[in-house]
């Protein structure tokens, strides 16, 4: 009996020592190189859904400018978020989804989106239904989608004209004609 106490109490010490240094230090290994190999493919799918995400946007804005010139704008095209944003008195829906048209700048998805009037368009002489002014509208416009932190949050910047085309640069594609047929980059579309 006395000899089953001591060897209970040996097997005891032994389980109650824990892991050693040498076993702590491979786990601690193990996990660095299983995260050393996820990290970069989570980050490159994080920028792929990034980029999706401003093209949707910028699609949006094709279709929201095609809608507001022929229904509201008397043929012509708002030249800022908030105006496509805006609904018509008279009722209905805005032309765009309040993520998008509610500020003049819209962040989404790691991109700055933002709309204004072509410099090759004219001002018009007459106001919207939403009551947006003459000079609020213009004859074309351009959109743009730009990374906030280049290589980071996206690697590509977009550009959208009149005609509804998205181009796609690894730099900022300068160009402010919305007739534009090739403002610089490549047509993704």
């Amino acid at each position: 009996m006395q000899q089953q106490t001591k060897w209970h109490r040996a097997v005891t010490r032994q389980s109650e020592q824990g892991f050693t240094l040498i076993e702590l230090l491979i786990v601690v290994a193990i996990i660095g190189i299983i995260a050393a190999v996820a990290v970069p493919g989570l980050i490159g799918a994080r920028r792929s859904a990034n980029h999706a995400s401003a093209v949707a946007s910028l699609r949006a804005i094709s279709s929201a400018q095609r809608t507001f010139s022929t229904s509201c704008g008397f043929g012509n095209f708002a030249t800022d978020l908030t105006d496509l944003g805006t609904a018509p008195p008279s009722g209905g829906e805005a032309f765009i989804s309040p993520d998008l048209g509610v500020s003049t700048i819209a962040i989404k998805s790691g991109y700055q989106i933002s709309l204004a009037a072509g410099s090759d368009g004219s001002t018009p002489s007459i106001g919207s239904c939403n009551g947006v002014g003459p000079g609020a509208l213009s004859t074309t416009f351009y959109a743009t989608a730009a990374p906030l932190t280049p290589g980071a949050s996206g690697v590509y910047f977009f550009w959208l004209g009149v005609s509804g085309t998205i181009f796609q640069d690894t730099v900022a594609i300068p160009d402010t004609n919305g007739m534009s047929a090739a403002p610089g980059g490549r047509p993704i579309q």
